[in-house]
């Protein structure tokens, strides 16, 4: 735990070569990556997305709005914490997070306390903060190269030059030919074209209370906005249970009581998208659109 915070309160910025020599660290200790998908818990979710998530590969997290980010932040690390789990010859990974330093001016920076709460031993946890987008995005593709690590999360602030289709397929391809799983978390962001698996919209719902009256487990609502394999989208509700590290179904709601407005700007994929050429550009591929999220 001191060490989580002497890493948040370093005023010395940390280079890309101490980033590489912590991560070749952490591959000496650790064996071959995962293969095979992420589930995530809920039987309805993992049933849709035929077993769940894919691992290596690159899985956009957005917040509805700037002030849904903690629920946004919450199901990335919850899918990261899925991922870094193991069989008992991998163990645990760590989680790499790199993160603007912008974010933390913005909406504060983690609070270890409320990481441990949902199951997240700080321990585990690789912390990199970057002035600008480019630095987190040169740091993310560092991790995700790394086949040591559990999972990456990468959280940029809004739309940056920086981040296109180009550094977006660069990101999907280390994430491939390593096996990591990484999370791209967006805030102040507009949807736009990219190379991550699957894009996904979240925001916060009302805890239930546990017996006595107890604080319940975080809720989220959740839309799937694309999946490159072609599944349509689809919206649930779902709680986060720290003992077992794992999504969980809410109990079944109307359908029509949805969470979040209809969209007008797209409609449901039939069929897998075009998949993109080694030099990040699509044979063919509209752009996708969204109302852009007050920052």
């Amino acid at each position: 735990m001191n060490n989580f915070f002497a890493a948040m309160q370093s005023t010395a910025s940390p280079t890309l070569s101490d980033l590489r020599r912590s991560l070749a660290e952490a591959a000496l200790r650790t064996g071959p990556a995962a293969t095979g998908k992420v589930g995530l818990g809920a039987a309805e979710i993992d049933a849709t997305l035929s077993g769940g998530l894919e691992r290596a590969a690159l899985h956009e997290v957005y917040a509805a709005g700037a002030a849904d980010l903690a629920a946004a932040t919450g199901f990335a690390l919850g899918l990261a914490l899925r991922a870094a789990q193991g069989e008992a010859a991998r163990g645990e990974r760590s989680i790499l997070w790199v993160r603007q330093d912008f974010v933390d001016a913005e909406t504060g920076r983690l609070h270890a306390p409320g990481l441990n709460e949902l199951g997240l031993d700080p321990a585990r946890l690789l912390l990199v903060r970057a002035r600008d987008a480019e630095g987190v995005l040169r740091a993310g593709a560092e991790g995700a190269r790394c086949p040591a690590l559990g999972a990456v999360l990468i959280e940029p602030w809004g739309e940056p030059r920086a981040f296109d289709l180009t550094a977006s397929r660069r990101l999907a391809l280390a994430a491939e030919g390593s096996g990591v799983t990484a999370l791209l978390l967006r805030v102040a962001a507009a949807e736009a074209p990219s190379a991550a698996r699957t894009r996904w919209q979240v925001r916060p719902l009302v805890s239930r209370a546990l017996e006595a009256n107890a604080p319940g487990n975080p809720a989220f609502g959740l839309r799937l906005l694309r999946h490159r394999g072609g599944v349509a989208e689809c919206e649930w509700r779902v709680e986060w249970n720290r003992d077992r590290c794992t999504f969980e179904n809410r109990t079944a709601f109307d359908r029509s009581d949805r969470l979040f407005p209809r969209r007008t700007d797209a409609s449901p994929l039939s069929r897998p998208l075009v998949p993109l050429s080694g030099d990040g550009q699509a044979a063919a591929a509209g752009p996708d659109s969204g109302l852009r999220r007050a920052g």
